[in-house]
């Protein structure tokens, strides 16, 4: 038997990945020490299952890449990563389980750290356009080594941005699930 996609999947499929390029281009232009460009994909997950995730964060790794911000292109596996780990949390978890939301945004959060924090360091040596790259530049002036420093920004930046998505995400799935079918 054939499994469809629905034209509902699409259209919010398609107002996540808007979600994620808005919250990104905010964070990025108002130069925050967040990203908030994976709350369409924790969404996405949420709703739709790992899959769903990882087709939102791909799709939005590519057009913030080749529209506003280069460095998304380069951060995607840490989109899928997020996605990845999401979809199995939220497999096990409702989503709009609130009173544990420090303990999954903790889960969610650290994998993707240490696939960003070898991207940034590798690729970037520890300078990207996120706002949060001046504290990495600090704590490196500071003395700590360059992963040390990249490490433990990313971690802070990572877990803050997952709560708020973690957050947004225990809201609107409360509202969507009614109507997602």
């Amino acid at each position: 038997m054939k499994k469809y996609v629905s034209s509902q999947k699409i259209a919010l499929t398609a107002l996540f990945i808007v979600i994620n390029i808005v919250g990104g281009h905010i964070a990025l232009y108002a130069r925050l020490p967040i990203y908030l460009d994976t709350v369409g994909t924790l969404l996405g997950s949420a709703i739709f299952g790992p899959i769903g995730g990882i087709i939102t964060g791909v799709l939005t790794a590519i057009i913030n890449g080749t529209t506003g911000d280069l460095f998304s292109i380069y951060f995607m596996p840490s989109q899928i990563t997020t996605a990845l780990v999401s979809g199995l949390v939220y497999k096990k978890v409702r989503a709009t389980e609130v009173k544990k939301i420090w303990w999954w945004a903790l889960v969610i959060s650290v994998p993707a750290t240490i696939v960003s924090t070898v991207i940034t360091v590798i690729l970037f040596h520890g300078i990207t356009s996120s706002g949060s790259s001046m504290i990495v530049q600090v704590l490196h002036g500071l003395g700590l080594n360059q992963v040390a420093s990249v490490f433990l920004v990313q971690v802070g930046t990572d877990y803050f941005d997952r709560i708020i998505g973690v957050y947004i995400v225990a809201i609107v799935y409360s509202v969507i699930r009614r109507y997602v079918k």
